[in-house]
């Protein structure tokens, strides 16, 4: 397995990323649409999850595909930036067809970043807004760190983020990751100065720091956060994605998979207090030769994406003023 060569969700081709932030809120939307409508489904293993039409997604439900997929910031507020999301894709003649009418599914999922130090005194919720700009933003290529979804999120111990990662495996298919990174947990080690993650990583795309030489169970630090936001501001939001022709119920498994790469990289995951959640997404641009053996290939794959966009995410946050917490950089006195 290598990289794709953008070593983003959107090496999965007929998938667009794009995002939207407000640096004075510490909020952002993050939007990924599909040329066409693509199949999805969901796994939610977090305590506390916050989501939109994602009961559709069940691998019974009869909605076929989905015109986009959306992560934002802003707690419950920040489902809105599918509203957002929806009204722009209408407008635009996308949507699931009922007889003269069409209705775009835009299933969403978010984070709670409402205590991290943005202003978060709005008279009208800004989040369709940003949902809309997401949209209209998306391409092919897109930044990571603190954009996005990703914009005001935080580890327990140094600033999250929006980070993503792509895998082609040996039968030409390819797998990516995308993900807003604001657990209660850490991803780094405790020393602070190594990722969970390392294992995992592709070269050095997120410093090759390598993995923490010590060996045995180790404490863990007690969390940066502010005391509200360590119970309850929390949870990482993730779409893995690939080009191979899947069902929602092949779908569903990626997903499931992927959720190993969050642990993997995550320490702890799936809280009670997280509402740690991935979509599972496939353009269906190639076919499955071996479904079951490829398809367990592809769960590994979007694991292994998973676990090194958390990586990402943290690696290429940058700081901002009023920030309640530092960027790993910025700590390890690389910044």
């Amino acid at each position: 397995m290598r990289p794709g060569p953008r070593n983003l969700i959107t090496d999965v081709a007929g998938l667009r990323v794009g995002h939207a932030q407000a640096p004075v809120l510490k909020s952002g939307t993050t939007v990924v649409v599909g040329d066409e409508p693509f199949v999805a489904s969901v796994a939610v293993m977090g305590g506390a999850p916050g989501t939109r039409e994602t009961d559709l997604l069940a691998p019974d439900k009869t909605a076929p595909g989905v015109d986009a997929l959306v992560l934002s910031g802003g707690s419950a507020f920040g489902l809105a930036a599918a509203q957002g999301v929806m009204d722009a894709l209408h407008a635009a003649g996308r949507g699931f067809a009922v007889f003269s009418a069409r209705v775009p599914i835009v299933p969403a999922a978010i984070l709670f970043d409402l205590l991290n130090g943005g202003d978060k005194d709005w008279g009208e919720n800004p989040y369709p807004a940003l949902g809309r700009a997401a949209l209209a933003a998306c391409g092919d290529g897109f930044a990571l760190g603190s954009v996005g979804a990703g914009c005001g999120a935080q580890t327990s111990r140094h600033k999250g983020g929006l980070g993503s990662a792509s895998l082609v495996l040996a039968d030409g298919i390819t797998v990516g990751a995308l993900v807003a990174v604001n657990p209660t947990g850490s991803v780094t080690t405790p020393s602070g100065r190594h990722f969970w993650a390392a294992p995992f990583e592709v070269g050095a795309e997120f410093g090759g720091l390598g993995s923490d030489p010590a060996a045995g169970l180790q404490a863990l630090p007690e969390s940066r956060k502010s005391g509200a936001m360590a119970a309850l501001g929390n949870t990482t939001i993730a779409v893995v994605a690939t080009d191979a022709a899947l069902d929602k119920a092949q779908c569903h498994r990626m997903a499931v998979a992927a959720h190993d790469g969050m642990g993997r990289a995550i320490v702890p995951a799936h809280s009670p207090m997280d509402g740690d959640l991935v979509f599972g997404a496939a353009t269906g641009r190639r076919v499955l030769e071996a479904p079951a053996v490829q398809l367990s290939a592809i769960g590994h794959a979007a694991s292994v994406c998973l676990s090194r966009a958390i990586a990402r995410a943290v690696w290429e946050a940058t700081p901002s003023p009023g920030d309640t917490l530092p960027t790993l950089r910025a700590e390890l006195g690389l910044d």
